[in-house]
């Protein structure tokens, strides 16, 4: 085992590590969560990622998108995703998929991975990397921000945790709106460190208290609750 994977053992095992070398993740976004999990998938050592955007970055990226910097303004995010991943680990092979995903786009984007990672920030959006995922039979990682607040969820096929968070009215409440409730550095640095510690343990196998289940995160007040939804 390379030495770079050195400090992930103890916590990960040395087969595990040598798993994850062999896995592929798709990230769905690479905005505020979607860099963090890219950033974390990159030197955890996961062995292909497929990065997903069709924005580019402007200014009001700075202060939380952690691939984002003065001197990419308005050049891809994906791309930019991508050039990341090779300062950090050049063990992995990525790819840039600039493009917004959508009905027509979804299957041929996601196929052929080991599981998907949600950084998303639309409701629509999510509901069609679902039933993609649960076509092509692909776990999902869902993460969503919103000000101080964050949840992460692990969604298996058939489990159609989107139809149940976004396809009703159970976190009307909850999904917050990023224009008011503001969306600062902290938030999507949390969560997408969880989706990453999610998507290692479905990648190695490992099982998750976060199928059939919500994580609830209150920054402000230190509030973390599991909402389980029940098999």
């Amino acid at each position: 085992m390379d030495r770079r994977y050195e400090r992930n053992v103890g916590a990960i095992s040395r087969e595990e590590n040598e798993l994850l070398r062999g896995k592929k993740v798709c990230v769905a976004g690479c905005g505020g969560l979607g860099g963090g999990v890219i950033e974390g998938l990159a030197r955890v050592g996961v062995g292909y990622i497929r990065a997903v955007d069709g924005d580019v970055f402007d200014e009001t990226n700075l202060n939380r998108q952690l691939l984002s910097s003065e001197k990419n303004l308005g050049k891809s995010k994906a791309e930019e995703a991508v050039r990341r991943i090779g300062e950090i680990n050049s063990q992995v092979d990525a790819e840039a998929v600039g493009c917004f995903i959508d009905d027509s786009n979804a299957a041929d984007i996601l196929k052929g991975v080991d599981a998907v990672v949600d950084a998303l920030d639309d409701a629509g959006a999510r509901l069609i990397v679902e039933a993609a995922c649960e076509k092509l039979g692909i776990p999902l990682i869902h993460g969503a921000i919103g000000g101080w607040n964050g949840q992460v969820a692990v969604v298996m096929p058939g489990d159609r945790m989107m139809d149940i968070l976004y396809g009703s009215e159970f976190m009307e409440k909850a999904r917050g709106d990023e224009e008011k409730a503001g969306n600062p550095y902290f938030t999507p640095a949390v969560i997408s460190a969880i989706q990453v510690a999610e998507t290692v343990k479905v990648l190695t196998g490992r099982d998750s208290v976060l199928r059939n289940s919500l994580l609830m995160i209150d920054l402000l007040d230190h509030q973390y609750e599991i909402v389980a939804f029940g098999e």
